[in-house]
């Protein structure tokens, strides 16, 4: 059935994720959230790394082996039977080789505790002593070779904030792919900024007040690396959970914004909404769509191109 959602998103993910039979015991870890929800927004493209180097269904489980001193240790992949068989070059080489498709991509989800595909606290054993301190071989080769790229774990995307700031990474992300498949110039890219910079703020005001005198004086020239540099930045800046203080604080400039608009009982609700924010025992979607419904009556261009208020599409708050 066609997605109700034509802006195509490419994401990359785990393949036993989506409920390929790939795992060493021939199963698969089918998440619902995954393609019940994300998949009305995301085209998922799947890959097993382990399957890709070779390894059978089933097949032998391997493991990670870390050695030297546990502060900065040397990792391998080895089988769990035979320790003869190793396949961390292997796992690294795979994710080399999977560059050109996932230059495509606007963000990964990888398969958690996995000493493939783990993000971090991958079972890890020491002198045979297991530990949490791996971390997948494919998907830490992966993340280097793609520093931009929004990238989290499927058990962590039961976790609310966690789960809000990868999905809201994705959508950055991909409109700065859009903005530069259109020709980067030092008037998009401001405009972008702008659009922006509540969502910035709400996650790193040093980051925010930064990025802004970065912008105020862009050369006329090189364009393209004052380009990279911001968007390193703003995606670094973005991986720090928004605080709720932040939040509080975006939110209300934008209420500022109304003040003069609205009479004292908007005003009010409002501003009860925001305080029970504040005080964490309140979601941010109630001030969001409290603003968002008086914006609509009182429009304004500058808060009506911000994406603070829709980050991402509504259906993907819960």
């Amino acid at each position: 059935m066609d997605s109700p959602h034509p802006i195509t998103i490419r994401v990359g993910i785990s393949a036993c994720l989506l409920g390929d039979r790939v795992r060493y015991d021939g199963g698969h870890k089918h998440d619902k959230y995954i393609t019940k929800t994300l998949g009305n927004f995301f085209e998922f493209s799947h890959f097993c790394p382990e399957v890709s180097i070779g390894l059978g269904i089933p097949r032998e489980p391997i493991r990670i082996v870390l050695e030297g001193d546990l502060s900065s240790p040397v990792q391998r992949v080895l089988g769990t039977k035979d320790t003869s068989k190793e396949f961390t070059q292997e796992l690294k080489n795979c994710a080399d080789a999977q560059q050109e498709w996932v230059a495509n991509l606007c963000g990964y989800i990888f398969k958690k505790d996995s000493p493939s595909c783990g993000m971090a606290r991958v079972k890890a054993y020491h002198n045979e002593h297991p530990t949490r301190k791996g971390v997948g071989l494919f998907s830490s080769q992966l993340m280097s070779n793609n520093p931009l790229l929004p990238c989290e774990e499927e058990g962590r995307l039961h976790d609310l904030p966690l789960r809000e700031n990868f999905i809201e990474r994705v959508y950055v992300y991909h409109r700065w792919k859009q903005l530069l498949s259109g020709g980067l110039t030092a008037k998009a890219l401001i405009t972008f900024h702008a659009r922006h910079k509540y969502l910035l703020m709400s996650h790193s005001q040093k980051a925010y007040r930064e990025l802004g005198r970065y912008l105020s004086n862009i050369p006329g020239e090189n364009l393209d690396a004052v380009g990279e540099s911001y968007i390193t930045q703003l995606m670094a800046a973005l991986t720090q959970l928004a605080s709720r203080k932040n939040h509080v604080n975006v939110l209300m400039h934008i209420f500022g914004y109304l003040k003069n608009k609205i009479d004292g009982d908007d005003k009010k609700e409002i501003l009860r909404a925001i305080e029970t924010c504040r005080i964490k025992s309140g979601p941010l979607t109630i001030p969001r769509t409290l603003l968002r419904h008086h914006f609509r009556k009182h429009p304004n261009s500058y808060i009506d191109n911000s994406y603070y208020l829709s980050p991402y599409p509504d259906e993907l708050n819960f």
